[in-house]
């Protein structure tokens, strides 16, 4: 039975990357998932009372440049999207790139074969994805009270996930990392909040 689950991303944060990496280690790995990717801006979130939004402040907007690269690819391009996605992780994860800086964004995207790297800018200069991105963030926020990211959303259900670890390549592990978060949010919403006191180090 295919598992349908949808989960929020901004490429800033570490949390998302390493939820994400879970979702593409076991799509990778052959599991049965259908899975919708919600982009989600943090600068938004923390938007102070009576300020513009993040999409129309030119101080901010530089920030969601790669949120709207990865917007275009997975739209006009989906076929490389899990690449180009994993890829734009790394930019800061990996790499300790700008985010903000379009060629950094352009040499990560330079690795996915095939993925007309030109066109997935043009794309962003059209302002497309700018407007897409506002869209689903609102709809997110509105619809499920999505506050940040990684967010999983199920069916009616939303919960906002913390993944201390990333899959390094064992698909197993990550299929059991998702399937288990679904089910949780799916199979026993009653559970609120669960948050050790500690980290082992």
């Amino acid at each position: 039975m295919t598992l349908e689950f949808a989960v929020t991303w901004d490429y800033r944060c570490p949390f998302a990357r390493n939820f994400h990496e879970h979702v593409l280690a076991g799509l990778a790995a052959g599991a049965d998932w259908l899975v919708r990717w919600i982009p989600f801006s943090l600068d938004q979130v923390h938007v102070d009372e009576g300020d513009p939004d993040a999409w129309d402040n030119p101080a901010v907007c530089r920030s969601l440049l790669a949120g709207q690269v990865g917007i275009a690819v997975r739209d006009h391009s989906p076929e490389h999207f899990l690449a180009a996605h994993q890829a734009l992780f790394d930019v800061r994860h990996e790499h300790g790139g700008d985010l903000r800086d379009e060629q950094a964004l352009r040499t990560a995207l330079a690795t996915v074969d095939g993925l007309p790297v030109d066109a997935v800018f043009a794309g962003v200069k059209a302002g497309w994805p700018l407007e897409v991105f506002r869209k689903e963030h609102e709809a997110a926020v509105v619809d499920y009270n999505v506050f940040g990211v990684p967010t999983v959303i199920a069916g009616d259900h939303a919960v906002f996930v913390r993944v201390m670890n990333r899959p390094r390549g064992d698909g197993d592990l990550a299929r059991r990392t998702v399937e288990r978060s679904v089910e949780l949010l799916t199979g026993w919403p009653e559970l609120n909040e669960f948050k050790h006191t500690s980290i082992p180090r």
